[in-house]
């Protein structure tokens, strides 16, 4: 009989038991749905913008430009046989060797010297500012910035600047002889004289043309009809065979004429120069103290070379090196900012320590600084290699057309093959899946050490 009661009292309590667990477990459910209802916006937009895409690029990349017939692997055979996409190939590793590491070299030494300046935030912040520049507006202000024409691009503007302030630019890069007045030589000389002439002769003058008043020296006089130099020298004048209002006679010295002061001229003979001389304020010149025999009279290139017009950045050397100046610019604050954090993350006491030990700054900096850095520098430079790999804007921008096969990564060959002209969006497609193997190794590392510092 008592067994009995205690079977009834258990079979009474166990839908008590049951009961109670059906509320929790409803609860669980309905977390779960509403994750799920929560996280699948998110899942549906990533299949549209990203799933879909890479698997139709793929299928894609299996046909030909049009799209209706299947040639399997020959596009992707194709990108190793073009010979712009193999350049493509070289510049995009290029950039993937020099960018990251000059930037992470960049931003650790920013990151140090801010610590010992002053003003840090406001020093940081000016760094910081091109990062809200958009590679557009960066690629139209550096393409300005490399303009060729020294009056439009400041960067050619310095270079000039400098060198002309230690070589003295052409007096006259425009000046051409006056045809058929005894002067034989090309545009941009050098320029002699036809026929030879004996110390004690007559004059013997330069007429020159092709100078705009406004390019003539300050310090220009009338030009000497006269510059007769006695009876062991040669002489004459340089001046402009040109009067202003028109008028005059060609071939001859006339009062409204000037001369043209600082020209280098030389005396030869049998092929040596015997005597040099520098044109007066009037134009005139002379050679005093010459052996008597048969001299000609010449004015060097050096008179007539075009100015100096700076350093072609946008040509097909330059170009690429070019546009990864103007990436550094962009991107140096971001990787100052984070490598900064990292630093302030520095226990201080360990380097105080080893300053009382008699370390140097620099001893610190190697074997302490760094070292405590690496995880950050690590993050930084592979951040900087994904995003290197997929850089499109600067060098679409800035390139110009002629060189613009010459500075292509792969990112603006893939776009070119695809919408620029090609029309071949099998090539494209194969072009993108490549650029999507070579950065998705690069994505896993960085991801797995997020979550090892995570954890």
């Amino acid at each position: 009989m008592a067994e009995t009661l205690k079977a009834r009292a258990r079979g009474a309590r166990a839908p008590k038991a049951g009961a109670a667990l059906d509320p929790r477990r409803r609860a669980q459910r309905r977390k779960r749905r509403l994750a799920v209802l929560f996280v699948l916006p998110a899942v549906l937009l990533l299949g549209a913008l990203v799933v879909y895409p890479v698997l139709f690029s793929v299928g894609r990349s299996l046909f030909d430009a049009s799209g209706e017939q299947f040639v399997g692997a020959a596009n992707y055979m194709e990108i190793f046989q073009d010979p712009a996409t193999l350049k493509a190939i070289r510049n995009s590793t290029i950039w993937v060797v020099v960018a990251p590491v000059l930037l992470t070299g960049l931003g650790l030494m920013l990151a140090v010297l801010t610590e010992k300046v002053r003003w840090a935030t406001a020093f940081k912040l000016v760094l910081f500012l091109p990062m809200a520049v958009s590679f557009l507006a960066a690629g139209i202000i550096f393409r300005l910035a490399y303009e060729q024409n020294p009056d439009r691009g400041v960067l050619n503007a310095v270079v000039v600047g400098v060198h002309d302030a230690f070589e003295d630019p052409a007096a006259y890069p425009t000046a051409r002889a006056r045809e058929n007045q005894g002067l034989t030589g090309k545009a941009g000389g050098p320029y002699a004289t036809q026929d030879t002439v004996r110390p004690g002769g007559g004059s013997v003058n330069l007429g020159f043309v092709g100078v705009a008043p406004d390019a003539m020296p300050a310090g220009a006089e009338p030009a000497k009809a006269d510059a007769a130099p006695g009876p062991d020298g040669i002489g004459g004048v340089a001046y402009l065979d040109f009067a202003p209002g028109g008028g005059g006679t060609q071939g001859k010295v006339d009062p409204a004429e000037k001369g043209l002061p600082g020209m280098t001229v030389e005396a030869v003979r049998d092929g040596k120069v015997a005597a040099t001389a520098t044109t007066a304020a009037d134009g005139s010149y002379r050679f005093r103290g010459l052996a008597d025999g048969e001299y000609t009279v010449r004015l060097p290139a050096a008179n007539f070379a075009a100015p100096y017009e700076g350093v072609n950045w946008l040509g097909p050397a330059l170009v690429t090196p070019a546009i990864i100046g103007a990436y550094l610019w962009v991107w140096t604050g971001f990787a100052m900012v984070l490598i900064g954090a990292g630093l302030a993350a520095i226990p201080r006491d360990a380097l105080e320590a080893a300053r009382m030990d008699g370390a140097s700054e620099g001893q610190i900096f190697r074997r302490i600084t760094v070292p405590l850095l690496a995880p950050v520098l690590t993050v930084v430079f592979v951040t900087l290699v994904i995003n290197v790999m997929k850089v499109f804007d600067l060098v679409y921008i800035i390139a110009p057309g002629p060189v613009q096969e010459e500075a292509n990564v792969l990112a603006t060959r893939m776009w070119l093959v695809s919408f620029g002209g090609g029309n071949d969006q099998g090539l494209g497609s194969a072009l993108s899946v490549l650029l999507l193997l070579l950065v998705v190794p690069a994505m896993i590392f960085n991801v797995r050490r997020f979550r090892r510092s995570g954890a």
